[in-house]
């Protein structure tokens, strides 16, 4: 018995490979996201999902691997960004001298945080995965530090509540994917 092959079966073919291997790749971040919600309390699924899917390069993304890269570059991006944010705040001259030094600390953590970051991103392509999760838990030190300097003053409210809670559930979030993989 012979099998015929057909100018209509080749494209068959991709079609049903491409739409499993998309159905995968559409269904790595929501997956991943369960696991990752399991193993940290500090993490939500709506965060992660959203986090994940709106990462440039998360789409193409077929394995944890991937995710794991995508999720330090996120938290580097976020880093930046609030480090952005807190030169901005520190522009106005009518700040209170209470939050001004407390922005100054934050300024110092997160400008620490960067290069930090950048090794994570070395250490990650090499996998050394130990060293890649001491310096994202740094991060999370970074996020709930500066948090913590506005709480040392009764009344005073932190500016960058939302972006030190984001911080923290990026680094966890990354760090719940690398534990997965080490």
């Amino acid at each position: 018995m012979r099998l015929t092959f057909s100018y209509f079966s080749l494209p068959l073919f991709f079609l049903l490979f491409s739409t499993f291997h998309a159905t995968s790749t559409n269904n790595l971040i929501p997956e991943t996201c369960k696991k990752c919600v399991q193993k940290s309390p500090n993490l939500t699924f709506k965060f992660c999902v959203t986090s994940l899917q709106a990462a440039s390069g998360s789409h193409r993304a077929d394995d944890l691997r991937k995710l794991g890269k995508i999720s330090i570059k996120l938290i580097k991006h976020n880093v930046t960004n609030t480090r952005h944010h807190i030169q901005k705040l520190l522009k106005n001259n009518r700040l209170d001298p209470f939050v001004r030094a407390c922005l100054d600390d934050c300024f110092s953590l997160y400008s620490d945080a960067i290069p930090t970051l950048g090794q994570a991103l070395k250490d990650y392509k090499t996998k050394h995965f130990e060293n890649v999760n001491i310096d994202v838990s740094s991060v999370i030190d970074v996020s709930t530090t500066c948090e913590d300097g506005f709480k040392e003053k009764k009344g005073v409210i932190s500016p960058l509540t939302k972006r030190n809670k984001d911080t923290f559930q990026l680094s966890a979030l990354s760090l719940s994917i690398i534990n997965m993989l080490n």
